[in-house]
């Protein structure tokens, strides 16, 4: 089993109709975990990488009428790399 995070920002607040879908992604094989931050609108989902891909997990959501509006990395900002001394 391979573990993998994936953060994404939504910009509507989710109707009950909305919820009650994201309750059943809950239910899909392959979904570990569901996240939300209301005051950041965002949601992190914990998925298995043997069973799903990132771009089903986004379909996934998508179809429960969740607003998602962008990808966000779970990366840190990486620093430039120093000019080498000519």
């Amino acid at each position: 089993m391979t573990q993998l995070d994936v953060m994404y920002r939504y910009d509507a607040e989710p109707a009950e109709a909305v919820i009650m879908a994201l309750g059943r992604v809950r239910e899909v094989y392959g979904i570990r975990r569901m996240e939300f931050n209301a005051a950041e609108k965002t949601v992190r989902i914990e998925y298995d990488a043997t069973r799903l891909s990132e771009p089903i997990v986004h379909q996934l959501l998508r179809r429960t009428g969740l607003d998602v509006v962008e990808r966000i990395s779970l990366l840190p900002p990486q620093p430039e790399p120093a000019p080498a001394a000519a």
